[in-house]
């Protein structure tokens, strides 16, 4: 299992877009600064997640995308679903073996099986997570970091104060 560009990218925006929820729209350019992309490219990313019913769009100076749901009920599996059909199948080999034409083996076949299990496992996995649980993870880190920043800042304090002999 591989998580392709596009997929990593969308997630992302989608995020920046649920970081704004319940404060009004998000516009293509604030998503494409944010994230380091083309207007062009957030646009496109943003129409499919859009067009997959995970956004909701509003015309206008003032408008922007925003999520279709809380960010509660959207799960990263449905994210990967709607940004790439194909990097994450239900099942990864539906076939009897020696039925496809790319399909060397002509008898049972083991493998099928345990993909089978592997991609119900990440389902599963991807389905307990939702984009509130992320930022909810991404917030604890930027708590974290500040936290480390305040402490070193009060150590250099400390090291760069004169020593007196008395």
């Amino acid at each position: 299992m591989h998580l392709l560009a596009r997929e990593e990218i969308g997630l992302r925006c989608l995020l920046r877009v649920a970081s704004r929820h319940g404060h009004g729209p998000v516009s293509i350019s604030a998503v494409a600064g944010a994230e380091g992309l083309s207007n062009e490219y957030a646009a496109k990313i943003l129409r499919c997640l859009r067009l997959g019913g995970l956004l909701s769009s509003t015309r206008g100076a003032s408008g922007g995308y925003r999520l279709a749901r809380p960010p509660e009920a959207i799960t990263v599996w449905q994210a990967i679903r709607i940004l790439d059909r194909d990097s994450l199948p239900e099942s990864y080999c539906d076939c009897s073996p020696g039925e496809r034409s790319d399909c060397a083996r002509t008898t049972g076949c083991a493998i099928q099986s345990l993909w089978r299990r592997v991609g119900e496992s990440l389902r599963v996995t991807l389905e307990g997570i939702t984009l509130a649980s992320l930022l909810d993870e991404v917030a604890e880190g930027v708590e974290q970091e500040l936290e480390q920043e305040t402490s070193l800042l009060v150590v250099d304090r400390a090291a760069t104060r004169p020593i007196v002999n008395g």
